[in-house]
Order: C-alpha cells, then sequence, then structure tokens
C-alpha cells in the first residue's frame, strides 16, 4: 500500500540525515496521500542508519495504524492535526537543527533580515505561546499541532511554511515530503544566518518591506520569473 509514498517519505527522513539537520532519532518526516487521507509516517525510536521501506507506517487521519509493524512517531498526532488544518500541504518534517531549536528555545521569532530570508519565507518566521500545564496532560502531541495551527490564525501558511515550537525546535511543511525538508534546510540556514547578523549589530532592522516583496514575489507570486518556464 502507498509504495511511491513509502519511498518518498523514507527518502525524505534519510535527508534530514544529509543535511546535517537531525541527531541520532530527534526528527520526523511523513507525507499525505490526499485521496486516500492516509499519511505515511517514520516509525518512533528507529535509527536512521537501519531504516528500511518497510519500517515506514501507514495511519488514517485519527491517527490508526492503517499498515505497518512499528508504531509510527510519537508526534503523529501533531502531523495529522497540520495536515488537517493546512489542506495544500503534502509534507511535514521536524527536526531539532541546531540554529533554528535556538531560536525556539529562545522564544524568539526568527526575523527577516535578508533576501536569502525573504526569497523563501515572507516574513519573520513565528513562534508559538508555551503550551499550558493542562494540554501537555491531556493530549501533548494532539496540543501541539494545534498551537501551531492557532499561530498561524491571522498568517498565510503557505508563504510562511514553518513555525518554531516555543521551548521545543522547528517544523516544516511543503507540498510533499522532500518539500518539507527542504523548508526545514531552509529555516536552519536563515536562523543561523539571523543570529550571527544579530552578534554582529544588535540593533538590526528587518528588511525594507519592499525588497522582502520583490525577492518573494520573483520566485512565488503570480508573475513569478525565477528560473525556467514551465513546459
Amino acid at each position: 500500500m502507498l509504495e511511491e509514498l513509502k519511498r518518498e517519505v523514507l527518502k525524505a527522513n534519510l535527508a534530514l540525515v544529509n543535511y546535517k539537520l537531525v541527531t541520532l532519532t530527534w526528527g520526523n518526516v511523513s507525507g499525505i496521500d490526499r485521496e486516500r487521507n492516509l499519511v505515511v509516517i517514520k516509525p518512533s525510536g528507529v535509527d536512521y542508519d537501519n531504516m528500511k521501506i518497510e519500517d515506514m507506517v501507514v495511519v488514517d487521519l485519527n491517527g490508526n495504524i492503517i499498515e505497518g509493524k512499528n508504531r509510527p512517531s510519537s508526534d503523529t498526532a501533531t502531523h495529522i492535526e497540520l495536515y488537517k488544518a493546512f489542506r495544500q500541504i503534502g509534507g511535514v518534517a521536524h527536526s531539532h537543527s541546531e540554529y533554528a531549536t535556538i531560536f525556539a528555545q529562545a522564544c524568539r521569532e526568527i526575523p527577516c533580515f535578508g533576501t536569502t530570508h525573504a526569497d523563501h519565507f515572507f516574513g519573520p518566521v513565528p513562534v508559538t505561546r508555551f503550551l499550558t500545564e493542562d494540554e501537555v496532560n491531556s493530549d501533548y502531541e494532539l496540543n501541539t499541532g494545534k498551537i501551531m495551527v492557532e499561530r498561524f490564525k491571522n498568517l498565510d501558511h503557505v508563504a510562511t511554511p514553518g513555525v518554531l515550537l516555543a521551548g521545543h525546535a522547528p517544523f516544516t511543511w511543503g507540498k510533499d515530503s522532500a518539500d518539507s525538508v527542504k523548508n526545514n534546510l531552509i529555516l536552519e540556514r536563515i536562523a543561523k544566518m539571523a543570529l550571527y547578523s544579530l552578534q554582529l549589530n544588535n540593533n538590526l532592522d528587518g528588511l525594507p518591506d519592499y525588497i522582502l516583496k520583490k525577492h518573494y514575489m520573483r520566485k512565488h507570486g503570480p508573475d513569478a520569473y525565477y528560473g525556467q518556464p514551465k513546459k
């Protein structure tokens, strides 16, 4: 079942390692089949070096295991909540990448200081609030997803394909699992640039809005002209 999606999700999980976005088993990637409303996700606690396609777990949007010999990632309910709320996305990635996690632990959004950031995230990368004690004790992973969705109440999740979970680490998403990992890598790189930029100039202002808009729109807007025409 969903063999092609399993291959894509396995490859995306291994890309987290190749990009040095995870340590040990600190991360996970999933992908969704929107026609069947089924999610393929990494198994919980399985070492990346030993992970195979048959280790991938298929779950429905209630978190029930449909296929797989392993328990799915402990973050499965979080991924599912994002898929339910953000209907355009096809993949979710979670890592504990160093620089993005520093911002998350500091409960600090990542300001847009330069065009590298603006090419991919339309404005600051937001940070959530902390979960309440009741939210942690009642259904931690589900409520983790809910507070991320809550943070995007007045934001465009397509233009800003990621969030920092306060005190925790980044989650990103994209059109598929590979795209979600790409956005995780970009988020890590712009977090590193922002941190060093603030060290050089702690009074630094954000990129002017007109430059931010120009760089984002030339790649993602209706009249985008970056790259080659689609055939």
